[in-house]
C-alpha cells in the first residue's frame, strides 16, 4: 500500500492539492488559446473511456493526463474571456479558495446545529450583501425575514412559489388549488413554468403576458391590471406574480414599483427575479433599477452569475420566513435538538427543497472580503464599459441594428478575463460571417 492514495491523509492532500491548484492554474493560463465551443460529436467520450472501472487504483498524473486529452476537449469554456453567451458564471481566485475551504471542511449543513457557524455566517453574508444593495429592512435576518443561499434562481422561485401557494390555500382551502393563477411576461425565465408544473398549478392558470418593445420588453403594469381582473371576474384566485431585472432574452427591466402595487393591493405574491442584473445594483448608479423592490415579498440574485462567485451561490431574500417555513419544514425525530425545538435558531434545511446543503456562504464571505464592494462595483462597472464598447462598433457598421423585434444576436459580456481586446476580437468574428453571407446575396 505504500505511495497509494489514502481516504483521507493530510501530507497526501497537501501534495496532491499543489499538483491540482497548478493544474487548474496553467488552464487558467492557456484557456484563451481553446476553442471556446467544445468542438466534440454527442457521445466521444465513451469511445475514449473503458467500459468499467478501474480495480485497481491509478496515478493522479494518468487522470490529470486523461482530463488533458479526453475532458477538456468536451468541455465549452464558460470562463474564457471570449465567452459571450448566455449569462457569465463567474469564477475568482476568491471564490475558488472559498470553494477548496469547503470542499475540505465538507460538512453537511442542514440545521444549525449540524456546524453552526455555518448557519450563522450565512445569515451574516447575506445581510451584508442586502445591504449593499440597499434592500429593505425587512429582508434582513434581524427581523421576520432573512437570505439563505440556494442552488439556483430555478430552485429560489420554486421556493417561495411553494410558500405562496401554501399561503393562500389555507385562507381558501386545499380544493380550490385548480383556481390558483401565476403571472409573468413573455420575457420571464422559464424556470418559472417548472415551478408551476412542480407546484401543481394548472397549466392553463400560467399567464404569460406580453410585452412590447416600444418598452424595451419591460411589463406594462396596465396588462397585468387588466389580467388579474379579468381572473378575478371568472372567480380565479390570482396568488403569484414574478417581475424581472434583466431577462435572459432581451435584458428587460420590469417598473418594480407599478407592478408592485397592484400586486399588493390584491393580495399577490410579488417575487423579483434579479438573477443576472441585481449584481449591478451594488453600483449606485445602477440601484435605481430595483426602485419598487419594496412592494416585493421575496428578491433573488445569483451571486454566482456576475458577482465572481464560483457556481452555485443564488442569494435570496424572503420578508416572511415563516411563510417559507410552513410550507417546506420536517421535524423527524432523527433531527429534533434542543435549540431547534426551543425556536432559538434558524435551521435552513426548512427553507430549500433537500435536506443536505453545502457551506456555500464560505466563498461569498471569501469574495467579499478579499475584494471588497469597491473593486465589485469597480469589476461590473468595467463590463459595463466594454458592452457599451461592443455596441458602438455595432452602431458603426450600417450592416447591424441594435434591439428590434426580429430575430437577433445576443452579446452578453461577463466574463473575468475578457478584455477589450476580447470585444473586438469577437466583433470582427461577427463582421467577417456577416460579409460572408451578404457575398452569398
Amino acid at each position: 500500500m505504500e505511495g497509494e492514495l489514502k481516504p483521507m491523509d493530510a501530507e497526501q492532500l497537501r501534495e496532491y492539492g499543489h499538483k491540482m491548484v497548478d493544474f487548474i492554474a496553467d488552464y487558467y493560463k492557456n484557456i484563451e488559446t481553446l476553442p471556446v465551443l467544445s468542438q466534440v460529436e454527442p457521445g466521444y467520450l465513451r469511445k475514449l473511456l473503458p467500459e468499467t472501472a478501474p480495480a485497481h487504483s491509478e496515478t493522479l498524473q494518468n487522470v490529470l493526463e486523461d482530463v488533458q486529452t479526453k475532458i477538456l476537449p468536451g468541455v465549452t469554456h464558460w470562463q474564457s474571456p471570449d465567452y459571450f453567451a448566455y449569462f457569465p458564471s463567474n469564477s475568482s481566485v476568491a471564490g475558488f479558495l472559498g470553494e477548496m475551504l469547503s470542499a475540505g471542511i465538507n460538512m453537511v449543513g442542514f440545521s444549525w446545529i449540524t456546524s453552526p457557524a455555518a448557519t450563522e455566517l450565512e445569515m451574516i453574508v447575506l445581510d451584508w450583501l442586502a445591504k449593499a444593495l440597499k434592500l429593505p429592512d425587512e429582508f434582513l435576518s434581524t427581523g421576520q425575514g432573512g437570505g439563505v443561499i440556494q442552488g439556483t434562481a430555478s430552485e429560489a422561485v420554486l421556493v417561495v412559489l411553494l410558500a405562496a401557494r401554501d399561503k393562500v390555500l389555507r385562507r381558501v382551502g386545499k380544493d380550490a388549488i385548480s383556481k390558483l393563477v401565476v403571472y409573468c411576461s413573455d420575457q420571464t425565465h422559464s424556470s418559472l413554468q417548472k415551478a408551476c408544473q412542480i407546484g401543481g398549478i394548472h397549466p392553463e392558470n400560467f399567464r404569460v403576458l406580453k410585452t412590447d418593445p416600444s418598452r424595451d420588453y419591460a411589463l406594462s403594469p396596465d396588462t397585468l391590471s387588466e389580467a388579474v381582473s379579468h381572473d378575478m371576474a371568472t372567480d380565479l384566485i390570482p396568488f403569484f406574480f414574478c417581475a424581472t431585472i434583466g431577462t435572459t432574452s432581451s435584458t428587460a427591466v420590469d417598473p418594480l414599483l407599478d407592478l408592485g402595487k397592484i400586486a399588493q393591493s390584491n393580495s399577490i405574491w410579488f417575487h423579483v427575479d434579479a438573477a443576472y442584473a441585481g449584481s449591478a445594483c451594488i453600483c449606485p448608479e445602477y440601484r435605481g433599477y430595483i426602485n419598487g423592490v419594496e412592494e416585493a415579498h421575496s428578491f433573488n440574485m445569483n451571486a454566482h452569475k456576475w458577482f465572481l462567485t464560483n457556481f452555485d451561490c443564488s442569494a435570496l431574500w424572503v420578508k416572511d420566513r415563516s411563510a417559507l417555513i410552513q410550507s417546506l419544514s420536517t421535524n423527524p425525530e432523527y433531527l429534533k435538538n434542543k435549540a431547534s425545538q426551543g425556536n432559538l435558531v434558524v435551521d435552513y434545511k426548512d427553507w430549500q427543497v433537500p435536506l443536505g446543503r453545502r457551506f456555500r456562504s464560505l466563498k461569498l464571505w471569501m469574495v467579499l472580503r478579499l475584494y471588497g464592494l469597491e473593486k465589485l462595483q469597480a469589476y461590473i462597472r468595467n463590463h459595463i464599459q466594454l458592452a457599451k464598447l461592443f455596441e458602438k462598433l455595432v452602431a458603426q457598421d450600417q450592416r447591424f441594428e441594435l434591439l428590434s423585434d426580429k430575430y437577433i444576436l445576443r452579446f452578453a459580456v461577463g466574463a473575468p478575463l475578457t478584455e477589450e481586446r476580447h470585444i473586438v476580437g469577437a466583433w470582427k468574428v461577427l463582421q467577417d460571417e456577416a460579409a460572408t453571407l451578404l457575398s452569398k446575396c
